[in-house]
């Protein structure tokens, strides 16, 4: 059946890494519960029509701030375009819906405030999302791991100042396997990408050697290394 019209939406994958105080660090997505068909009740990314008077990223950046604090998301990038002419059953109106999507990074430890229908969710854990948008979010999350290890974007997720130990678990959670700290200071520090602070962090109930802490040199996107990839324990160079 020929669709009457074809509309656009922007939908933003907006993850944090969360509960990096608990020794659970979790990249976790931002999804809001659907309150209307179709598909009411399924969990959804965030956004929404695009305007006749509007491009894209004034449209992102509009529709998020109605969800998260526009000056937390500390990097925003379009993705790709999903075009599916059927990716929208039941469209209102029988128009055809065309999605252009954005990878939307909050820092650590961030608190946007959310409306009651919206909520962080384990990347790992997701729960039965509508229409497409499982494969945007994995398709979001490919982007991400592999900027980490070509660009500086580490900056969006981590705290403004960090022990290594704390970077370690950013990246882990990011990249979805275990960073030796070491091994991640030694390959930032040569690009550039993270500098010493020249103070330490509190010392803990159990006392020791307060840590070292660091910032990244730049709070700006840029290329650090672009033939650079990040591995896995065991995978080879």
């Amino acid at each position: 059946m020929p669709h009457a019209s074809t509309s656009h939406e922007v939908l933003a994958v907006v993850f944090q890494v969360r509960q990096l105080d608990t020794g659970n660090p979790q990249l976790s997505a931002l999804l809001w519960e659907r309150a209307m068909e179709p598909q009411r009740g399924a969990w959804a990314l965030p956004g929404g029509q695009l305007r006749d008077d509007e491009d894209m990223f004034t449209s992102v950046r509009r529709q998020l701030a109605e969800k998260v604090d526009l000056q937390e998301i500390a990097h925003l990038e379009q993705l790709a375009v999903f075009s599916d002419p059927g990716r929208v059953p039941h469209a209102v109106f029988g128009s055809r819906v065309i999605a252009s999507t954005f990878l939307g990074l909050v820092p650590s430890p961030a608190t946007p405030e959310l409306p009651s229908d919206t909520r962080w969710h384990p990347v790992d854990a997701l729960p039965p999302l509508a229409f497409d948008h499982q494969t945007m979010i994995t398709n979001a999350h490919t982007r991400l791991v592999a900027k980490l290890s070509y660009t500086n974007v580490g900056f969006a997720l981590a705290p403004r100042q960090f022990a290594l130990s704390t970077l370690r678990d950013v990246y882990g959670a990011a990249l979805g396997y275990q960073v030796d700290a070491t091994n991640l200071q030694r390959v930032l520090v040569r690009r550039g990408v993270i500098t010493p602070t020249g103070t330490t962090a509190k010392s803990g109930r159990s006392g020791g050697r307060p840590a070292a802490l660091y910032r990244f040199t730049e709070s700006r996107y840029r290329v650090t290394d672009e033939f650079a990839a990040l591995r896995p324990p065991g995978v080879g160079a």
